[in-house]
Protein backbone atom coordinates (compact mmCIF):
# COMPACT_ATOMS: atom_id res chain seq x y z
CA UNK A 1 0.00 0.00 0.00
CA UNK A 2 2.83 2.42 0.79
CA UNK A 3 4.77 1.62 -2.39
CA UNK A 4 2.03 2.84 -4.73
CA UNK A 5 1.91 6.48 -3.47
CA UNK A 6 5.70 6.72 -3.67
CA UNK A 7 5.56 5.70 -7.33
CA UNK A 8 2.81 8.21 -8.19
CA UNK A 9 4.33 11.72 -8.11
CA UNK A 10 1.15 13.31 -9.48
CA UNK A 11 -0.90 12.25 -6.47
CA UNK A 12 -0.67 13.55 -2.91
CA UNK A 13 -2.23 11.54 -0.12
CA UNK A 14 -4.18 13.52 2.47
CA UNK A 15 -5.65 11.83 5.50
CA UNK A 16 -8.43 13.77 7.16
CA UNK A 17 -10.22 12.79 10.35
CA UNK A 18 -13.84 11.81 9.79
CA UNK A 19 -14.91 14.55 12.20
CA UNK A 20 -13.42 17.31 10.03
CA UNK A 21 -15.78 20.23 9.63
CA UNK A 22 -15.62 20.26 5.81
CA UNK A 23 -16.60 16.61 5.71
CA UNK A 24 -19.54 17.33 7.99
CA UNK A 25 -20.63 20.11 5.63
CA UNK A 26 -20.47 17.77 2.63
CA UNK A 27 -22.58 15.20 4.47
CA UNK A 28 -25.03 17.94 5.46
CA UNK A 29 -25.30 19.11 1.85
CA UNK A 30 -26.20 15.61 0.67
CA UNK A 31 -28.72 15.25 3.50
CA UNK A 32 -30.33 18.56 2.62
CA UNK A 33 -30.51 17.93 -1.12
CA UNK A 34 -31.96 14.49 -0.47
CA UNK A 35 -34.65 15.62 1.95
CA UNK A 36 -35.52 18.94 0.31
CA UNK A 37 -35.38 18.06 -3.38
CA UNK A 38 -34.73 14.47 -4.38
CA UNK A 39 -37.24 12.62 -2.19
CA UNK A 40 -40.02 14.95 -3.32
CA UNK A 41 -39.33 14.54 -7.01
CA UNK A 42 -40.18 11.99 -9.63
CA UNK A 43 -37.50 11.67 -12.26
CA UNK A 44 -38.09 9.70 -15.43
CA UNK A 45 -34.56 10.16 -16.77
CA UNK A 46 -31.05 10.86 -15.64
CA UNK A 47 -31.14 14.23 -17.35
CA UNK A 48 -34.17 15.26 -15.26
CA UNK A 49 -32.32 14.22 -12.09
CA UNK A 50 -29.22 16.17 -13.10
CA UNK A 51 -31.35 19.22 -13.90
CA UNK A 52 -33.04 19.03 -10.49
CA UNK A 53 -29.68 18.82 -8.73
CA UNK A 54 -28.28 21.72 -10.75
CA UNK A 55 -31.34 23.86 -9.98
CA UNK A 56 -31.07 23.07 -6.27
CA UNK A 57 -27.41 24.08 -6.20
CA UNK A 58 -28.13 27.35 -8.04
CA UNK A 59 -31.01 28.25 -5.70
CA UNK A 60 -29.14 27.43 -2.49
CA UNK A 61 -25.99 29.28 -3.51
CA UNK A 62 -27.96 32.41 -4.46
CA UNK A 63 -29.71 32.46 -1.08
CA UNK A 64 -27.34 30.95 1.48
CA UNK A 65 -28.50 30.75 5.06
CA UNK A 66 -26.09 31.47 7.88
CA UNK A 67 -27.29 30.30 11.24
CA UNK A 68 -25.00 32.57 13.23
CA UNK A 69 -23.85 35.05 10.64
CA UNK A 70 -20.32 35.81 9.55
CA UNK A 71 -17.66 35.88 12.24
CA UNK A 72 -14.40 37.69 12.42
CA UNK A 73 -11.04 36.15 13.19
CA UNK A 74 -11.08 37.52 16.74
CA UNK A 75 -14.40 35.77 17.52
CA UNK A 76 -13.12 32.48 16.13
CA UNK A 77 -9.85 32.66 18.06
CA UNK A 78 -11.69 33.48 21.30
CA UNK A 79 -13.85 30.41 20.77
CA UNK A 80 -10.76 28.26 20.26
CA UNK A 81 -9.16 29.65 23.43
CA UNK A 82 -12.35 28.91 25.42
CA UNK A 83 -12.52 25.37 24.04
CA UNK A 84 -8.87 24.70 24.86
CA UNK A 85 -9.25 25.99 28.40
CA UNK A 86 -11.88 23.36 29.16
Amino acid sequence: MQDWPAKQPRFNMHFTPTSASWLNMVERFFRDITTERLRRGVFTSVSELVKAIDEYVVITTKNPSHSSGPRGARDILQKVVRANSR
